[in-house]
């Protein structure tokens, strides 16, 4: 038979009959290897792998060469002289020389899986940072969810950032605290393998809150190897973390990690800040079908000092790390689970299900204003909440020739419903008396959503257009009687919105991609904002990128992005109020360069320089400000890394000042803070050191402009709020692989 395959595959060689190949791609574990590229030199045919590493190519010839390529795998090439292989690809430290742009591959998520791959997070607030151009703010003990700025945007919590992790959305929708908070505590930062992130409103998947973009992570499927690592450091600072792989077949694994982690910060009012998490994945393959179950619970608590008055500082009755009010503080938890199926069908065609389920708790106390509205009392204010998430969604995807032309379709379905129970805002005192019930009641919030797409491969042209439509429900039940009424009040509305985009890259070669988009995003306002017709249901916002992305030498990588945006109406949260406000609507503009150099192996530069203006559409010239949008942001670093031995990097973040009311006569402080990690990596283990604020600079981590009253102030006063950033804070690390 091996005769009769050598002639026959001579025979098509000499007639010019091209061939099919099937293929399987595994690393040096047996491991099946999901979407590895694989592209005919010859042709530019290209094609990737399915879940169980298996791919289909046509249009081959004896003696063609063909190139497996992936991030975190060595490049390897293959000459064809078989129908059927099986292709062994070793894994890798990222290499930017083995880095290739594909159609199929976007731009945008080159810059931060090369970040990832070649510096692992190290902390949950990290996991957003990984973003050109993102910023963020913790402003509560460490517990509560980090203030976002990106593109021009005060995000707040996550009001025009779509965040979700493995398919579960962590945004949520009429929070006690703020349209669209996303709180990413509940990830373990070991167990990240990807941030695949999306700029923009362009991609069928992207629906309520991707109005700037979307940030999916994604946690890895196996561990390479159990770990234990302790961590301890200033500020009585200990962590605890332990990674226990359980199974590690090619055709199942399964794996859990547990993290504990206390630290009373550096303010002179203990933190106290405790966080338990636990997260853990089983995957189980057979056939054509992939199954991936995966489990997660998070419990937080944590005390804070809130954001202290310029002023109060400047005259010395307190100091930078002191506080007006240090009963603030809260705690919250969330339990996550979900269930993922992949089938694969004979005609190269899949189906995704995916279904999920949340429980989440939340509480709050805070303290903005200190005695402006009660010279008594003080304005203490508690937000609490309870939460169930149900969320199901099925994805079908296609892939098919017309003529000449590459097709892949997608169409999918899905719902997510929020049932929330005792949405409450409580003014209070010293965390133990209700003073008052301000807003209390019950929130059903349902988003049903469909959508359809079609990317058309035209050689090296892709053109990818899109619809999605989002129907949404809205209900809020008010539990609070008024004073004529003792009875309770169930308000309900439905709002729909269709959303196009349109993607199309040119990809010339696999050094150089150019793309433009144009897409429409939204995010929906709280239901008790909409129920009781104060706001529109669903702003939206329609913007535009235009870009490239160039590896001018093997070594060297960047990309530059100019993007625009007109947002119908922008939204405040009024915290102490419970309410939200409109603000008006807006244009924003930006530009976004990126680059990455890797001189030899184990050095590694990054470099992101961001610029927006941003402004008010319907307001004065000089009165027409965005409040807190950064308008120029800095990141960068170097690091030097090999698989074992020394390794150290240093990276810097800088913040210019920007507006922080919308006539500018108030400004926040801009800031630049250093970062060093060193330490050295045995075979077994790890020592390092981390050391944050390496200049011990004064910053303020977050700021607003805010009237508040002291208790011994005849008058309020308006001006910056802030919450001081970290000083220098050195923290150890050890670290036992088995």
């Amino acid at each position: 038979m091996k005769k009769i395959s050598c002639l026959l595959m001579l025979l098509f060689s000499v007639m010019g009959v091209s061939q099919t190949l099937q293929g399987v791609v595994k690393d040096e574990n047996n491991k099946a290897i999901d979407f590895m590229y694989i592209v005919n030199q010859r042709t530019q045919n290209h094609t990737h792998t399915n879940f169980k590493g298996m791919f289909e190519m046509d249009g081959l010839k004896p003696g063609d060469t063909l190139i497996f390529n992936k991030m975190g795998y060595q490049s390897k090439e293959v000459v064809f002289n078989s129908p059927k292989i099986e292709v062994v690809v070793k894994t890798n430290t990222i290499a930017l020389k083995e880095v290739m742009l594909a159609p199929e591959i976007s731009s945008e998520n080159i810059i931060t899986t090369i970040d990832v791959k070649r510096n692992p997070v190290k902390s949950s607030q990290e996991l957003l940072t990984k973003v050109p151009g993102l910023v963020i703010g913790q402003h509560a003990g460490g517990g509560k969810a980090e203030q976002i700025f990106y593109r021009g945007f005060d995000i707040d919590h996550g009001t025009d950032l779509q965040v979700n992790v493995d398919g579960i959305p962590v945004n949520m929708v009429s929070h006690a605290h703020g349209q669209g908070y996303a709180d990413l505590h509940f990830v373990i930062p070991e167990t990240v393998d990807k941030v695949d992130f999306k700029a923009g409103p362009y991609h069928f998947s992207q629906g309520n809150f991707a109005t700037t973009g979307t940030v999916d992570l994604k946690s890895k499927e196996n561990l390479e190897h159990s770990l234990i690592k302790l961590e301890g450091g200033q500020f009585n600072t200990k962590r605890l973390l332990f990674m226990n792989t359980f199974l590690n077949k090619t055709d199942e694994s399964a794996y859990v990690a547990i993290e504990n982690l206390n630290s009373d910060g550096p303010f002179e009012s203990p933190q106290n800040f405790k966080r338990f998490n636990i997260n853990s994945k089983y995957l189980k393959t057979f056939n054509n079908t992939k199954l991936v179950f995966s489990f997660s619970h998070f419990v937080s608590s944590w005390n804070a000092s809130g954001q202290i008055p310029q002023r109060a500082v400047d005259n010395g009755s307190i100091t930078r790390f002191g506080a007006i009010d240090d009963t603030e503080g809260g705690e919250t938890s969330r339990t996550n689970v979900s269930l993922k199926m992949i089938q694969k069908y004979a005609d190269d065609s899949q189906m995704k299900h995916f279904a999920y389920y949340s429980k989440y708790k939340f509480g709050l106390y805070s303290n903005f204003t200190f005695f402006l509205n009660n010279p008594v009392d003080g304005d203490q204010i508690f937000q609490k909440e309870s939460r169930d998430i149900f969320g199901y969604s099925s994805d079908y995807q296609k892939e098919f020739m017309l003529g000449d032309t590459e097709l892949t379709f997608n169409t999918g379905v899905g719902l997510r419903t929020d049932i929330v129970g005792g949405n409450e805002l409580s003014e209070t005192k010293n965390k133990s008396e209700v003073l008052q019930r301000l807003r209390y009641g019950d929130v059903n919030e349902t988003n049903y959503f469909g959508y359809a797409s079609v990317a058309f491969q035209l050689n090296k042209w892709v053109l990818n257009p899109s619809v999605r439509l989002d129907y949404l429900s809205f209900g809020y039940h008010d539990l609070k009687p008024t004073n004529n009424e003792t009875g309770f009040k169930l308000k309900e509305q439905t709002a729909a919105i269709l959303s196009p985009r349109l993607n199309v890259t040119y990809t010339p070669n696999n050094h150089f991609q150019t793309y433009f988009k144009i897409g429409q995003g939204f995010h929906t306002n709280d239901s008790r904002l909409v129920t009781s017709s104060q706001g529109d249901a669903i702003p939206k916002a329609y913007s535009t990128d235009i870009g490239f992305v160039w590896k001018t030498t093997p070594e060297l990588l960047f990309g530059l992005d100019l993007w625009g945006m007109i947002s119908e109406q922008e939204f405040v949260y009024v915290g102490d109020a419970g309410i939200v406000e409109p603000n008006g609507a807006s244009v924003r503009q930006g530009v976004s360069f990126n680059t990455r150099y890797q001189p030899i192996k184990a050095l590694f530069l990054n470099f992101d320089a961001n610029y927006t203006h941003a402004r008010f559409r319907d307001e004065a010239s000089g009165q027409d400000y965005v409040p807190l949008a950064p308008d120029f942001t800095l990141k960068g670093g170097i690091s030097y890394k090999k698989d074992l031995g020394f390794y150290a990097g240093i990276d810097a973040l800088h913040i210019n000042d920007r507006p922080a009311n919308e006539d500018n006569s108030i400004v926040a402080e801009g800031y630049t803070v250093t970062n060093l990690n060193m330490g050295y990596i045995w075979e077994k283990f790890e020592l390092g050191v981390q050391i944050q604020n390496l200049f011990d600079v004064e910053w303020n981590e977050t700021q607003f402009a805010t009237e508040s009253r002291l208790q011994n102030e005849a008058q309020s006063v308006e001006e910056i709020h802030f919450t001081p950033g970290t000083p220098f804070f050195v923290k150890g690390t050890i670290a036992y692989k088995f």
